[in-house]
């Protein structure tokens, strides 16, 4: 038995060696695009067409509120049916109009996130595999998700942002 439990332990002795010896980077990624020159000029632009949207939301919406009112001054003067009929058809379709823009421009904007971004995010992703790689890390991960950082693991941020360029 003692032989056994001899041999196990020889067995197992370089694998724990060997684990010891691998070399784990962590970092928060969505703190360093956060710093990335590029992320604030993709979020001016999200700014700006954002605030396009909104303004042309706006005058939709004053439109729509303009033509609810001409509704009511209708109702209150006893407007004949077809003429309701007319400005009821015409609220409803403003309201399509509003739907379908709030859409598309839901689209759109989720569309130029994404355009805008992508580019960030492989810049990232090569500053993190080149200091993985120089670095000699085994591996380097999301910190943002990590419950409990050990001392194996050793915070790379400073050398990504170096190699971003970043002070």
């Amino acid at each position: 038995m003692f032989k056994k439990v001899l041999v196990a332990a020889l067995v197992a002795l370089p694998m724990c060696l060997q684990a010891q010896s691998l070399k784990f980077g962590v970092l928060n990624p969505s703190e360093i695009v956060q710093v990335m020159p590029e992320y604030a000029t993709a979020q001016n632009t999200l700014k700006a067409a954002s605030d396009k949207y909104e303004a042309q939301a706006k005058t939709l919406q004053e439109e729509y509120n303009k033509k609810l009112g001409e509704l009511e001054t209708l109702e209150k003067n006893k407007a004949d049916q077809a003429t309701m009929d007319a400005k009821i058809n015409e609220i409803q379709d403003l309201q399509q109009r509003m739907q379908t823009f709030q859409q598309t421009a839901s689209k759109d904007m989720q569309q130029q996130q994404e355009t805008l971004m992508a580019p960030i995010q492989q810049k990232l992703i090569g500053a993190i595999q080149a200091v993985g790689g120089a670095g000699g890390y085994a591996g380097i991960l999301d910190g943002s998700v990590l419950l409990y950082k050990g001392t194996q693991l050793e915070d790379v941020a400073a050398k990504v942002k170096a190699q971003l360029g970043i002070k």
